[in-house]
């Protein structure tokens, strides 16, 4: 059973009870990327950095010392439209875990000398998202499904970068991370009760509350040409009902697991598997409250790569006039049975409960199994009927 309150400080806590010696925490901030403009881009990804840095009871080596000398593993994330700092770690230890969270979310120092170290090391980050095919082509693709500031990429860019100062850093944080836009997220063996006593305790009022812009959809194909790379990458991707539209956004996750979930996709089949025209295809779907869209990533040679994009196209004309039910029931089956292997890790499970929270309310996560099974077949063949999509490409030059 999912416990869901919002307490009079404004933050929610979200809980799930598992008896077992795990605990997977999170403090979450409803802010990412969606919110920035091009002059500030990557501000709440190096917000994110900066909370690992340290406050004025705790370096940053104090705080990986009481998670990890504890038997806990501690990261964190930047996403669209929640900023996350999460720890997992053994349950008798879960006071050392909302302490260690709870102190970083509430107090980063923001040294000086630490944001200009930790801008160098997001610059390398950049490198790193760039040099890497897969991840540039996945950025890329962004840029072509939706218009303005939310087509740029999450890191930002290396001139916002400069711009976002300590200054703007802590002004940006005093706004923004405040009960009323934040998710205290826990899934372990501890007491609802304890939980919210402790928001309650340590953190007050303020009165402010973020909100997320629109955001304009389009449609584009590019192709970028780089020298010293063998393989080209493709990812075709295309709009699909929010999740709000519970009916459209469970019918698009079974399209995308249908097309390329797997060896047993059409599209791995038809690709890979008749034609050897590539090593990997995978599918995918990338939403919060605000946007959506499906995926589908192709590792394959220049020459192959308008073929590709036929094949992906004809496979989809073939699922709006040919899909029957058993095959839809197959499918359906499986992204079930994924879903119920997930819940064996308390991490997966604390994902998808502050997921369904930015999308609208963790108490969702509790019908995923029955919308999966409510998907007709109709719904999936209208959806297949692929009218608008992007392309992009990043082959050898």
């Amino acid at each position: 059973m999912i416990q869901r309150k919002v307490l009079k400080n404004g933050m929610t806590v979200v809980f799930k009870q598992r008896k077992n010696e795990v605990i997977s925490v999170a403090f979450a901030v409803r802010f990412g990327a969606m919110n920035e403009t091009k002059e500030n881009k990557g501000i709440a990804h190096f917000i994110e950095h900066m909370l690992y840095k340290g406050t004025p009871t705790r370096n940053a080596q104090q705080i990986s010392i009481e998670i990890e000398r504890n038997g806990g593993e501690l990261n964190g994330f930047t996403s669209e439209q929640v900023t996350s700092y999460w720890c997992k770690m053994p349950s008798k230890h879960i006071n050392v875990a909302l302490e260690v969270l709870g102190d970083m979310v509430s107090n980063p120092k923001f040294d000086p000398k630490e944001v200009d170290k930790e801008r160098q090391v997001i610059f390398e980050e950049m490198k790193m998202y760039k040099d890497n095919p897969r991840m540039h082509v996945f950025e890329k693709i962004k840029n072509n499904l939706y218009k303005g500031d939310f087509a740029m990429p999450i890191i930002g860019t290396e001139v916002s970068m400069k711009e976002n100062t300590r200054d703007k850093l802590k002004k940006m944080f005093d706004e923004i991370y405040t009960p009323e836009n934040m998710v205290l997220c826990v899934v372990g063996d501890t007491d609802f009760d304890k939980l919210c006593n402790f928001v309650e305790k340590n953190f007050k009022k303020s009165g402010k509350k973020a909100s997320y812009p629109k955001v304009e959809l389009r449609n584009n194909t590019e192709i970028e040409k780089r020298k010293n790379i063998d393989q080209a990458n493709v990812v075709f991707a295309y709009h699909i009902p929010l999740p709000s539209e519970e009916k459209g956004h469970y019918a698009a996750q079974v399209l995308n697991t249908l097309m390329a979930g797997g060896m047993s996709s059409r599209l791995f089949s038809e690709i890979r598997e008749k034609r050897n025209m590539a090593y990997a295809i995978k599918g995918d779907t990338a939403s919060e409250g605000n946007y959506a869209y499906n995926q589908i990533y192709v590792g394959t040679t220049r020459e192959n790569v308008e073929k590709v994009k036929k094949l992906i196209l004809e496979e989809f004309e073939k699922v709006s006039k040919e899909l029957k039910e058993d095959e839809l029931k197959q499918v359906k089956e499986q992204i079930i049975g994924n879903y119920l292997i997930s819940l064996e890790d308390s991490h997966n499970i604390l994902l998808m409960l502050l997921t369904s929270e930015i999308e609208g309310d963790a108490m969702k996560m509790e019908k995923i199994v029955d919308n999966v099974k409510a998907v007709t077949l109709s719904d999936v063949k209208k959806l297949a009927k692929i009218k608008d999509y992007s392309f992009f490409a990043l082959i050898p030059e």
